[in-house]
């Protein structure tokens, strides 16, 4: 079973073309600055089968997956097994890690496999003294696009623009899917947050109205 942190299907806003975007639970890099500090701990989120992922991901119309963290790959077994799912179902995979590809080639033969099914690998911790400026999707500019195979060779992350995913649930959950800086990040916790205060009231004719037959019968 995988551990995973959350799962967004149908994001536009973690690489090229409509993904499944797989935040893992769990890093043992902990760069400095991270955005998903919360995502540390191996103690969190939870276990899913990887054939459900990919169902769901097909399911969902979706070209492929994007696996972040978290780690990757502090679960290589188990990532290698949802990565070999979906590319024999024909999806793609991005894969983001705070390794450089030098430490992964050979380390493992879990490791081995989980690389061999990813078309585009970013390596690289984050690093706060070299923000990256001109490339989408990445925070320093230590970190690089590494094209495994050539699905996506034609993606440039210099033209390709940040997006930002955000889905309200019905119980008022806020779920964000892209790339967004810390500063960033507070100015939109903020929004929202204020905006889920604000919410409009019902207009009179809309809001539950007295009703006779009721009254006198609160036990429910």
């Amino acid at each position: 079973m995988l551990q995973i942190g959350r799962i967004v299907h149908g994001t536009t806003a973690e690489g090229p073309g409509q993904r499944s975007a797989i935040w893992v639970q769990g890093c043992s890099i902990r760069c400095t600055g991270c955005i998903n500090p919360q995502l540390f701990s191996r103690n969190g989120g939870q276990a899913v089968d990887p054939q459900l992922v990919v169902d769901d991901a097909l399911a969902a119309g979706t070209e492929g997956l994007t696996l972040l963290g978290g780690e990757p790959f502090d679960q290589p077994e188990e990532l290698a097994e949802l990565t070999e799912i979906a590319q024999r179902a024909g999806l793609g995979v991005i894969c983001f890690t705070g390794y450089s590809r030098e430490d992964l080639v050979g380390r493992d033969s879990a490791t081995d496999r989980l690389m061999h099914a990813i078309d585009l690998l970013v390596d690289g911790p984050y690093v706060s003294d070299l923000p990256e400026q001109k490339r989408s999707l990445v925070g320093s500019t230590n970190q690089r696009f590494i094209h495994l195979t050539d699905r996506y060779s034609t993606f440039d992350p210099t033209v390709h623009r940040n997006r930002v995913d955000v889905r309200i649930g019905v119980d008022g959950s806020i779920d964000v899917a892209g790339f967004l800086g810390m500063d960033q990040l507070d100015a939109f916790t903020s929004i929202a947050v204020a905006k889920r205060r604000r919410r409009p009231r019902p207009a009179a004719a809309d809001r539950p109205q007295p009703n006779d037959s009721l009254k006198g019968d609160l036990r429910n």
